[in-house]
């Protein structure tokens, strides 16, 4: 079955063993609570998809295949321009949402504690910033973009991977709906504004992963400093919004110029024969094996 249905497989490893990590947190809203936790307990829930990734990779290309997964997690030789624009896009797009609703007469909050977390006030921008990048962003990205993407943009256009990706993308996130500020509180329009969000950062990481030719350190940046820049200390809900607003454009913009069918300049990363990761060029349209 796992040679046969991979992907199923792994989302439902990935979902599983992230929910079973998140149990102590989520349980107490069915009424099961006392269950220990584990200081950042909520970033191990993340190596759900990494390790998913890694046990399924095993399973079905053996060594080649997670050592594929495992070198593109360091992947950034001839890449050093995606990852610097993974790593500073985000906190570009702060400045120009702060400068927005200064200019607007909106509260546009303060940089004093730029990178600094509300919820762990005790950790440097830099240390939150690493945080991020070893839970959420390798944490997820070996997982949906490492294994699951190229899979999916075997079979389908770039763009259209990208919604399928979000499916199970958003499945993951249920148990947060139980314990996470932020989610608790959701109505049906929030829920709404997160899943469109959720649209929109896939289709961008997909266009940072087509373009910088399968790095999955870039794509984790880009993961992180997303993170980092929704949850930095002092900014104001105008702000946060206004982000929102300035990466939504940021994708649509990257839809009508890359196009959905390989949403880069380059190609597409694709599941190929030997067990690793190929890039689909857009010209000539072959398939060359990753650097």
């Amino acid at each position: 079955m796992i040679r046969r249905y991979p992907l199923a497989v792994f989302f439902v490893i990935a979902c599983g063993l992230s929910w079973l990590i998140w149990a102590p947190l989520w349980l107490p809203a069915v009424g099961v609570s006392g269950l220990p936790t584990l200081p950042y307990h909520h970033a191990l829930g993340a190596l759900g998809p990494i390790a998913a990734a890694f046990l399924v990779s095993g399973a079905v290309g053996g060594r080649a295949s997670t050592g594929d997964l495992a070198r593109r997690m360091v992947l950034w030789r001839g890449r050093a321009v995606w990852v610097l624009v993974a790593l500073l896009a985000p906190f570009a797009l702060l400045a120009l949402a702060m400068s927005a609703t200064s200019l607007l007469g909106e509260g546009r909050g303060s940089l004093a504690r730029l990178g600094t977390s509300r919820e762990f006030p005790e950790l440097s921008a830099i240390a939150f910033l690493t945080y991020n990048i070893v839970s959420f962003g390798l944490g997820e990205e070996v997982g949906w973009r490492g294994f699951a993407l190229p899979r999916l943009q075997a079979r389908h256009n770039a763009l259209t991977s990208s919604l399928l990706l979000t499916v199970g993308w958003a499945l993951w996130h249920i148990p947060l709906f139980a314990y996470r500020p932020g989610y608790t509180g959701m109505g049906a329009a929030g829920v709404a504004g997160w899943l469109f969000s959720l649209v929109t950062g896939s289709i961008l990481l997909t266009w940072l992963y087509n373009e910088s030719e399968g790095s999955l350190l870039t794509v984790a940046l880009f993961h992180a400093s997303m993170d980092v820049v929704f949850t930095t200390d002092g900014t104001s809900p105008m702000v946060v919004n206004a982000i929102g607003a300035l990466t939504t454009l940021w994708g649509v913009v990257i839809v009508i110029v890359a196009g959905p069918r390989f949403l880069s300049r380059k190609g597409k990363m694709v599941w190929g024969r030997a067990g690793v990761t190929e890039m689909e060029e857009r010209h000539p349209d072959v398939v060359l094996a990753i650097r």
